[in-house]
């Protein structure tokens, strides 16, 4: 390996360059894409979290999450370092309908998206499952086992979503740094896994 342009005789070669890689994370009102990305990003996260009005009664429902109090109104974004020279940029979309319009400006250049689950609201999820699926984004399901909520099976909960065969349903607790982290991980080893098999598909 070759010295840095410009670098003295001798000099230690460049390190490897940083890639850094786009991850959405999605999912229904309430399921916890801002405590993932709060709990993982190695930077204070950005938020932008509006409380809860009356006004909003009427489109925001709040059945099982009664005691949010506030919501995403545009994105949450985070970053995390998996490895050396490899870092996530994280973006949380907002989860009600009414902000879904923000959703393709995020997903412009992303690797794949995690969808966050509650099987108490699992139906939740489907916008986001089929939001991905019609642009081929990579996403892996994510279901986070809340402690009231009833303990499901991966199995049950890909039969339950109707999910592709071989999309990976994994259980995490978004509070945990360690947790979110082992999402992400299985995420780019499966976004890495579909993008090589389609660049092998186009030159084959």
């Amino acid at each position: 390996m070759n010295a840095a342009p410009g670098a003295p005789d001798g000099a230690a070669p460049d390190p490897d360059p940083e890639l850094a890689l786009k991850i959405l994370v999605a999912g229904g009102f309430g399921v916890g894409k801002t405590t993932l990305v709060g709990s993982v990003s190695e930077i204070r996260p950005l938020r932008t979290e509006e409380g809860l009005t009356e006004v909003g009664e009427s489109v925001d429902d709040t059945g099982g999450v009664s005691r949010k109090t506030t919501t995403t109104v545009a994105m949450d974004f985070g970053r995390i370092t998996i490895r050396d020279g490899l870092s996530l940029y994280l973006f949380g979309t907002p989860g009600q309908d009414r902000f879904w319009f923000l959703w393709d400006d995020l997903s412009e250049g992303a690797l794949g998206a995690v969808v966050l689950a509650d099987t108490r609201r699992l139906e939740d999820c489907f916008p986001a499952v089929d939001y991905f699926e019609r642009r081929a984004i990579p996403f892996l399901i994510a279901v986070n086992c809340f402690a009231d909520a009833r303990a499901y099976g991966a199995d049950e909960v890909a039969r339950a979503l109707d999910l592709d065969r071989g999309t990976p349903v994994v259980l995490c607790d978004a509070r945990d740094r360690d947790s979110g982290k082992e999402v992400l991980v299985r995420l780019v080893e499966y976004a890495g896994r579909r993008h090589s098999a389609r660049i092998l598909d186009s030159v084959g």
